[in-house]
């Protein structure tokens, strides 16, 4: 099994998100991605059935929930229908039953909301490896290796002293909050101390999943503190 360079074409994408803003987003991130072209939006499955017959697709960013149709049930019928787009999944489910189900209808990749650029880049690229696989494998070790394209690396390793499950609540707490929390406002709704917060905190930055935002203290606390907030 090759990859063919010598004719590349984008690999042609339509983004299905039924909130404006992120399907804005989506579009732009898809855009900044060498190899990619966002050809359309849609933020229906009905919207996206009518994109689909008027421009071909290669891959679908697929928000799973949309105002008029789950969006497995879209992808069963899509296949019904003669379209073999492939299907990234954006979700914020975490049901595995629904992840099994997708295998089966085209469904190579899974992002689960709130995610960065840098989430949706690395499963893009990924993807692109996978996509560009032409011709026939020379054996078991070609297959494995253009099916372990789509496949995403291990969770990096935490910093010494911190702890998955905290980091999860940290995150959750953090994304629940419209306006962004202090460290003091995360330990306290966590259980953990204001310094071991700041931690958390920071590492969320350093991975690009929060943004640090600087606000000025109350009368009589008027020091210069930071309120978190998650990113896109």
């Amino acid at each position: 099994m090759t990859s063919d360079t010598t004719h590349v074409k984008d690999i042609r994408v339509l983004v299905v998100e039924d909130d404006p803003v992120a399907a804005d987003a989506h579009v732009m991130y898809v855009g900044r991605v060498p190899g990619f072209v966002a050809v359309g939006k849609a933020h229906t499955g009905a919207e996206a059935r009518r994109a689909l017959e008027r421009t071909p697709v290669d891959l679908l960013l697929l928000d799973l929930h949309l105002p008029d149709v789950h969006g497995l049930h879209l992808a069963r019928s899509l296949r019904a229908a003669g379209h073999h787009a492939d299907v990234i999944a954006v979700t914020s489910a975490r049901d595995l039953a629904v992840v099994r189900e997708g295998v089966s209808l085209g469904v190579v990749q899974y992002v689960l909301k709130p995610f960065t650029f840098a989430t949706l880049r690395d499963r893009l690229v990924r993807y692109a490896e996978f996509h560009a696989s032409v011709g026939e494998a020379s054996g078991q070790d070609e297959v494995d290796r253009a099916l372990a394209a789509l496949r995403a690396p291990g969770p990096a390793a935490l910093p010494k002293g911190l702890s998955a499950p905290t980091l999860e609540r940290v995150t959750v707490t953090l994304r629940d909050s419209a306006e962004g929390l202090t460290a003091a406002g995360v330990a306290e709704t966590v259980g953990i101390s204001r310094i071991t917060a700041r931690r958390y905190l920071e590492h969320l930055v350093d991975a690009g999943r929060a943004a640090r935002r600087p606000q000025y203290g109350t009368v009589g606390r008027p020091e210069l503190q930071y309120r978190w907030v998650t990113t896109p």
